[in-house]
């Protein structure tokens, strides 16, 4: 099923009923069109394509910008397109300056994605930095949003404005980003690293707009409580991928050991395999237009 501009655009308006909602939600993990689809048959509210799965997926390598702006659009391009899900997607720094953001976000639109991230990271991280990121000054960062809320063509498209200072920095620094960002044009703040219920109260005091939270210990995973505090869209991190090289180990471990394909455990049926691949519209198409 390819994702139309109509498809798109109603991905976009069921992710800002989302953000403009009372409620918070957890978005499921995604990485590839099956993935996308198993969360949509499932009921989840909307997905969440990370940076790091995006490498992953990809590349087979760990998240340290190695993977470039066309493969990451490439890939979210064939998520949105098998379903009609709301894909929000990590887009990292933009791949590079304000201009570049404009790029990513243009390319972004294109691939269908209902939501993208813009983080005030200096990534690639630099020579000499002994592996650990820096941030970029805040008038960068500020650029950077601007940059891309004036990219979008859709109105509806969500542009978040993230930042990781309130565990690289302080909770002072992540307030007075997050507040420049909302000023900045962005629709949603998003911030990694919060540990305790009282730097989100801090957070959720200073600023205005609907949060998204990422990194939050497990006792705080409370949704009601998160949604108090104007959380709209929690991450649960992205155990989905982890599991799913698991089970391909073992499948092929077993398989490496003797255990004949009949007897493998834990694979998914014919019928679901040939649900999640849409096979019965296809043999519909085969029916109507090769026979």
């Amino acid at each position: 099923m390819m994702t139309s501009g109509t498809t798109a655009s109603a991905a976009r308006k069921q992710l800002r009923q989302i953000i403009d909602g009372d409620a918070c939600v957890f978005p499921a993990s995604v990485h590839d069109p099956i993935s996308v689809r198993i969360a949509e048959e499932l009921g989840f509210e909307m997905g969440m394509f990370a940076g790091s799965v995006a490498s992953l997926t990809v590349l087979g390598a760990p998240d340290v910008i190695l993977l470039t702006l066309s493969e990451f659009a490439d890939q979210a391009r064939r998520i949105t397109r098998g379903c009609g899900l709301p894909v929000f997607c990590d887009a990292d720094h933009g791949y590079g300056n304000a201009l570049n953001v404009k790029r990513t976000v243009e390319e972004l639109e294109t691939a269908g994605v209902a939501g993208l991230s813009i983080e005030d990271t200096d990534l690639p991280i630099q020579h000499g930095s002994n592996g650990k990121a820096s941030l970029l000054s805040i008038e960068e960062g500020v650029g950077k949003i601007r940059a891309a809320v004036a990219a979008r063509q859709d109105q509806n498209l969500v542009i978040a404005g993230r930042t990781g200072a309130a565990s690289m920095t302080d909770s002072d620094d992540a307030t007075r980003r997050l507040v420049a960002y909302e000023q900045a044009g962005a629709d949603i703040l998003f911030t990694v690293g919060i540990k305790t219920p009282e730097q989100l109260q801090t957070l959720s005091s200073a600023t205005s707009l609907p949060l998204f939270l990422g990194g939050l210990p497990v006792d705080m995973m409370d949704r009601e409580e998160l949604a108090r505090h104007r959380v709209r869209i929690a991450l649960q991190g992205h155990q989905p991928f982890a599991a799913a090289v698991q089970a391909i180990y073992d499948t092929l471990a077993a398989l490496r050991s003797g255990t004949m394909p009949a007897d493998l455990e834990r694979v998914a049926s014919k019928e679901t395999m040939a649900r999640l691949m849409r096979r019965d519209r296809v043999d519909s198409d085969i029916d109507d237009f090769l026979s």
